[in-house]
């Protein structure tokens, strides 16, 4: 049997390859995604502040088309680093 060479310095020190354990995978489910007017709306702004907010980076976003979507962890995220600021 033909061993390379990791398989071979671990059979030198009598050691074997660790076993792998098999993938448990759980189904994706995606985050919601708020529209600007959601998302303002939990924010308390008005939507094109948002969307300014957005394209300067100061709040996380992305947009298809002319619509901008947002992530509510990332709504969160924002207003949680505001009040500990």
């Amino acid at each position: 049997m033909q061993l390379d060479g990791s398989s071979r310095r671990l059979s030198e020190h009598g050691l074997s390859e660790p076993q792998r354990k098999p993938v448990t995978s759980e189904p994706f489910v995606p985050e919601p995604l708020l529209d600007t007017d959601q998302a303002a709306a939990i924010m308390r702004i008005h939507p094109k502040t948002l969307q300014r907010y957005a394209r300067q980076g100061i709040v996380r976003g992305f947009q298809l088309g002319t619509m901008w979507r947002f992530r509510a962890s990332d709504i969160d995220r924002w207003i949680s680093e505001q009040l500990a600021s």
